[in-house]
């Protein structure tokens, strides 16, 4: 077994963020955590932490660039477990913001109606005045740089705002996790720096 790389300060890391998109649901997609974690590490990423069974991903890596992480992640994973998944990457300063600019937020909303929806790009203006067009009942969502903050005060189940409509609206590929995750994750990456 190869031991876990070891970055230090002098070796200037930059602590990222990723989230594999429609991972370990139910018998699709399959990537053990325990496996990613070990060939991250055997990829040279250190520090390697994952969040739950849904592709959460706290790592530390020399490469400076969140799509370089990206297509990395990408390519290992399609190599070494058979899955083709795209994975959004913020570094843990980019996260810090989302996890600090929720404007859904306010007293009296229940944390657990909150969600975040991470896109693969930044929306043209013209998809995001396509999405903010529309009403999805008691739903509220903004979209801010390449995060829709979303809140569903009766569930996600019988939401019409769903990922495939803000994919198909916005024209790039999303992954959605609640407010507890991305709060955990934001703690994890600054715990890490």
């Amino acid at each position: 077994m190869v031991s876990p790389i070891r970055l230090t300060r002098e070796d200037r890391v930059v602590i990222f963020v990723a989230l594999l998109r429609a991972i370990n649901l139910g018998r699709v997609n399959r990537v053990p955590m325990p496996d990613l974690r070990v060939a991250l590490e055997d990829a040279a990423f250190a520090d390697v932490t994952t969040h739950l069974q849904s592709g959460n991903v706290v790592l530390a890596s020399t490469k400076r660039s969140p799509a370089a992480v990206a297509t990395r992640i990408e390519d290992l994973v399609r190599a070494e477990f058979g899955v083709d998944t795209e994975v959004l990457v913020r570094t843990g300063g980019e996260f810090e913001k989302v996890a600090r600019a929720n404007p859904l937020t306010r007293r009296g909303v229940d944390p657990a109606t909150l969600h975040v929806a991470f896109l693969k790009a930044r929306p043209t203006a013209a998809a995001k005045r396509a999405l903010v067009g529309r009403t999805y009942g008691d739903d509220e969502f903004a979209v801010r740089d390449a995060q829709v903050y979303l809140r569903y005060p009766h569930g996600v189940a019988g939401s019409k705002m769903s990922t495939p409509v803000i994919e198909g609206t916005l024209g790039t590929r999303a992954t959605v996790r609640t407010w507890k995750v991305v709060t955990r994750l934001d703690e994890l990456a600054a715990a890490a720096k």
